[in-house]
């Protein structure tokens, strides 16, 4: 099978990379940052989150998200957001999709998201306006292992 990718599009928060990076090192995804990065790649509070799967990630780093889309125009992306119009788990993914995801702070860009409408996902939350978001490692951990499942967990034991 191959492997499904995390893209982390100006990550603020090095504990969410960190999180992520030892969800994907668990579960065999590949993760791409995406500059600027709101930290450095060593800070403790990231390495901490990611404990010692460091040297099991599969990590790619990408001076720009147009660079990165640039890069990958032949492989099937999804975008997450809360504007999303489709349900994350009523979705089929693709051997080898990329999940894309924004800052916590502000999201996928505005015109990357209304470019990718068909492919912007949410998982759905409660329709209260001071509820803002999910926090991001806990919502890259739903998604991923959704499409795990969809497979099956083949490549899991």
């Amino acid at each position: 099978m191959e492997k499904y990718h995390i893209v982390l599009v100006e990550p603020e928060i090095p504990g969410n990379t960190g999180n992520i990076s030892r969800t994907c090192a668990a579960t065999g995804t590949k993760l791409h940052l995406v500059k600027p990065l709101g930290f450095a790649l060593d800070e403790k509070k990231m390495k901490r989150a990611g404990l010692d799967y460091w040297d099991h990630l599969d990590l790619e780093i990408h001076e720009s998200l147009s660079d990165f889309m640039a890069k990958y125009t032949d492989v099937p992306m999804y975008f997450l957001s809360k504007y999303g119009s489709l349900t994350y788990s009523d979705f089929e993914y693709e051997e080898g999709a990329m999940f894309l995801f924004g800052r916590e702070t502000k999201g996928l860009p505005k015109d990357l998201i209304a470019d990718h409408s068909d492919r912007t996902l949410r998982i759905p939350m409660v329709d209260d306006e001071s509820i803002r978001s999910l926090n991001l490692s806990n919502t890259a951990a739903i998604v991923i292992y959704e499409a795990l499942r969809q497979r099956g967990f083949s490549e899991l034991r």
